[in-house]
């Protein structure tokens, strides 16, 4: 079976199950993931990542930051090279960057996925350090060059994408996928009260307006309650201004996957009402709202990035035009009161999810490319 390195800089945030469950999911490539270092808070992985640093310490710092700089560590290379990769596929554009020395080394195609934090001007607060900037600017024209393929999470990312100057040649557009094994209906009642968000806690996710639309819901409706899924910087000040609004809402923290689906199986509603942040970073696409109606769970959002392309408006839920909580407040309320619409959107969006994000699918097509790029092929 031939091999594939997975490369990310850190292996593997808790926060990138999406990853872990395309990994999974290959049946024809046997997987390998490949990284600078483990990632703090990581997710338990099936076989022994291969790193440049096994432990933290300040020497191992200081290999890491000498390896981002000039990509040369020939054991790091020697260890990779063992395992007989056939190609190595990044996931996001800087870490694209970092393992960009090893498939130029080992003489690897690459495969770049592009889920987003992609820089729109160096201008703007990034959540990168000043050598990662740097390394931006040097590498990008070559990463470019390299790349055998981006694959592009939604069409909004590869629009964006395309304005950047990326290679309209080499762009593909491809949905990651849920796992349907896992997200799928449940026989337990709903709470037809309850409200639910999953998500990181930060600008982008849109948490103050949900909350200001949750204040107008109680007003119609006082016994409706919100539980927030996920952590993150903006958690205390979401904290405060639902007490500032008298809310009481649940903020539950991180959860498991299948914590998650349990929640998902219980709620009315789901609203993930994400918005283009300070900084330019918008949504690409927003699996958890695939996991959602791989549920039956119906979804409420903003007009934004790539989420009309995983909800359909009006069909498996309802999207508001962006930052206008009055509007959300008031298609959470229809899905709270209009039991019709309700269970009409649900069937709709478990049809719409086994047609277009069915995770099973999704990779046969991955591996597909793959062998299309193996063979030196433009993917179909």
């Amino acid at each position: 079976m031939r091999t594939v390195a997975i490369f990310k800089t850190a292996v593997l945030p808790s926060t990138q199950t999406f990853i872990q469950s395309q990994v999974s999911a290959l049946q024809e490539f046997q997987p390998r993931y490949i990284g600078l270092e483990r990632a703090l808070c990581g997710y338990p992985l099936d076989s022994e990542p291969i790193l440049l640093v096994k432990r933290r310490s300040l020497v191992n710092r200081v290999h890491k930051v000498v390896y981002k700089a000039t990509g040369i560590s020939p054991q790091f290379h020697q260890e990779v090279a063992a395992i007989e990769p056939t190609l190595l596929h990044a996931h996001f554009v800087l870490d694209a960057l970092h393992g960009l020395p090893i498939a130029s080394a080992l003489n690897l195609p690459l495969i770049v996925t592009l889920h987003g934090h992609i820089p729109t001007s160096f201008g703007k607060a990034l959540p990168w350090n000043s050598s990662d900037h740097v390394l931006y600017r040097l590498r990008l024209q070559t990463l470019w060059h390299r790349a055998a393929l981006f694959i592009c999470v939604s069409e909004f990312i590869r629009q964006r994408v395309l304005q950047m100057g990326y290679p309209a040649n080499k762009l593909r557009v491809h949905y990651i996928g849920t796992d349907r094994r896992h997200f799928k209906p449940s026989n337990q009642p709903r709470d037809p009260r309850l409200i639910l968000f999953v998500g990181r806690l930060v600008e982008k996710k849109g948490g103050t307006y949900l909350l200001r639309a949750m204040a107008a819901v109680k007003k119609d409706i006082p016994d409706a309650r919100l539980v927030m899924i996920g952590d993150g910087p903006e958690r205390s000040v979401l904290e405060r201004l639902s007490r500032d609004l008298n809310l009481d809402v649940q903020f539950a923290g991180e959860r498991s996957p299948t914590e998650v689906k349990e929640w998902l199986c219980r709620a009315r509603v789901f609203v993930g009402p994400s918005v283009t942040a300070s900084d330019g970073e918008a949504e690409a696409l927003g699996m958890v709202f695939a996991e959602a109606q791989a549920t039956g769970l119906p979804v409420v959002s903003f007009l934004h990035g790539g989420i009309p392309e995983v909800v359909r408006h009006g069909e498996t839920g309802l999207l508001a035009p962006e930052r206008d909580s009055h509007a959300l407040a008031n298609h959470i309320l229809r899905f709270l009161h209009d039991d019709s619409f309700w269970h009409d959107c649900s069937e709709r969006a478990l049809k719409w999810v086994e047609e277009r994000f069915d995770l099973a699918k999704q990779t046969r097509q991955l591996e597909r490319i793959y062998t299309s790029v193996l063979k030196g092929e433009q993917p179909e």
